[in-house]
């Protein structure tokens, strides 16, 4: 028992409450990008994008600590880990292209498939303990999300209101012609 005991808490390159404290951030700034997706009511919403994230920073965590493992960290076994960013990349790319829908000649769920694949490199970014990093990720996906999407809504409410009028102009001239 002893030895299982010893097992669960043995000696890590990070310490443990650096560990969970990334872990608990991916899972803030994972979330902080979900909650806009839950708002604008989008398949992989606060849930899908808390888990990529914290995931990603668990794998990275992980690798991490493989690099220097006994039996891992000598002359005969070597481990990359690259390997894993490339992994969770390729991962989260599959699971973002599952939301990508052509329906009715429309593209759907490219944002939302990009936002999972952004959550995904702010949990790899924690999990390395890049924090300034995935702040300014988590800050930047807040801007494109928010306010880009405000001022494309704008665009679009401004150019379907000279469409209408054009429209209108149009049959008041062919009304007028007759």
């Amino acid at each position: 028992m002893e030895q299982i005991v010893a097992d669960m808490y043995h000696q890590t390159q990070t310490p443990y409450p650096v560990i969970f404290a990334r872990l608990v951030a991916a899972i803030l700034f994972g979330g902080v990008i979900g909650l806009e997706r839950e708002a604008k009511d989008r398949p992989a919403g606060l849930r899908t994008h808390i888990l990529i994230s914290l995931a990603a920073a668990m794998f990275a965590i992980i690798s991490i600590e493989s690099v220097h493992m006994p039996g891992f960290a000598d002359d005969q076994v070597r481990i990359d880990p690259l390997r894993v960013i490339e992994a969770v990349t390729a991962g989260v790319a599959f699971l973002a292209a599952g939301m990508i829908v052509f329906a009715r000649g429309e593209v759907k769920g490219l944002t939302t498939g990009a936002g999972m694949w952004l959550s995904g490199g702010i949990g790899l970014a924690l999990g390395f303990g890049h924090w300034f990093i995935a702040a300014f990720a988590t800050g930047a996906a807040l801007v494109v999300l928010f306010i880009l999407a405000r001022m494309q809504a704008a665009l679009g409410q401004v150019a379907s209101e000279v469409e209408e009028k054009q429209r209108l102009t149009t049959a008041g001239n062919e009304k007028a012609g007759s």
